[in-house]
């Protein structure tokens, strides 16, 4: 009877035994097989994540390269303010994004972004204005108007034609009894700004007086055409300090021009064509008015400096610090 009972308690620790190796087994195995596993899917994260990554990483590399610092609005010593220009830079994560998303065939398209100027024409305060900034290639027609109604309508349709938007200064007294014309050239898309009222040499006139040259045609302006007025160009380009000033009170900047057509002593068309193609720059505003000799000379001087590769604004336009858009590499 002893002798059984040994027997039985020797095959059952055997079995004991033998279940537990082959649980000790599994568990080594399912182990082994998880370490497996994750091994393996770890290395298809690090294969599938570091193209990214160098993609980004590409990409970063080559926004440094391609950074332009903006440049700050100034105080010239002979041109007086001088607005700034906005750099430009790589938006990194959305050019990364863009061609994550492209085919992996096509080269990189880089998303830029503009950089404004820490200085602005705010920023230093009210001085006269003559000029943009040489680094942006834009220049602007002024076109003061207190007479010469005749040549205006052929002075817009060279404009049309070739697609040039230019800033006219009015005088506010030709402004109260000529809306309908104004509103033409407004309709045509160009910028309207402020020439004072009776076109008197500001420096001469009081405060008060000064103060209601500005004022009055501001408020034509905003009721006759609802322009909100930004730019004050002084008659004959007669001023004085306490003009810019008083012009920045009403939330006006002043400007006059880079270079003068001088129409008014009546050249010829020919002799206003080879001065402003040859005089114009970038950032050149150029002065004229509805004169014969201008008249006469718009469509050579258009030709003339969009040769030179420069770009035919507002003075809105040229003044601003933002870049003129072009295509990048």
């Amino acid at each position: 009877m002893k002798t059984n009972s040994k027997k039985w308690a020797a095959v059952l620790v055997s079995a004991a035994a033998v279940v537990l190796i082959g649980q000790v087994t599994d568990v080594a195995s399912f182990i082994t097989h998880q370490r497996v596993v994750h091994t393996e899917d770890a290395f298809d994260m690090y294969v599938d994540a570091a193209p990214e990554d160098e993609l980004k990483k590409q990409i970063t590399l080559k926004a440094a390269e391609m950074k332009i610092e903006p440049i700050d609005a100034k105080l010239d010593r002979v041109w007086k303010a001088i607005p700034g220009y906005n750099g430009l830079e790589v938006d990194i994560e959305a050019t990364y994004q863009k061609a994550l998303s492209s085919p992996k065939s096509e080269s990189i398209s880089y998303v830029m972004k503009e950089i404004a100027p820490k200085i602005s024409l705010d920023d230093i305060g009210p001085h006269p204005i003559y000029r943009g900034n040489p680094e942006k290639k834009m220049a602007s027609f002024m076109i003061n108007v207190a007479w010469g109604n005749e040549y205006l309508t052929p002075m817009l349709d060279t404009l049309d034609k070739y697609k040039v938007k230019a800033t006219f200064f009015l005088d506010g007294s030709w402004l109260s009894k000529n809306k309908e014309l104004a509103l033409e050239i407004r309709k045509r898309g160009h910028e309207l700004e402020n020439h004072a009222y009776s076109h008197p040499n500001m420096s001469k006139l009081s405060t008060e007086r000064a103060t209601l040259e500005i004022s009055k045609t501001k408020q034509l302006l905003k009721e006759s055409l609802g322009v909100d007025n930004k730019w004050f160009a002084p008659p004959s380009g007669d001023f004085d300090q306490e003009t810019v000033n008083l012009a920045a009170e009403q939330g006006l900047k002043t400007v006059l021009w880079t270079i003068d057509t001088v129409d008014w002593k009546k050249p010829s068309s020919e002799s206003v064509v080879a001065k402003i193609t040859k005089g114009t720059e970038a950032g050149s505003l150029i002065l004229m008015h509805p004169t014969a000799a201008s008249e006469g000379a718009l469509e050579g001087m258009i030709q003339g400096i969009t040769q030179k590769g420069i770009t035919l604004g507002t003075v809105s336009e040229t003044l601003s610090s933002a870049r003129l858009q072009t295509k990048v590499e």
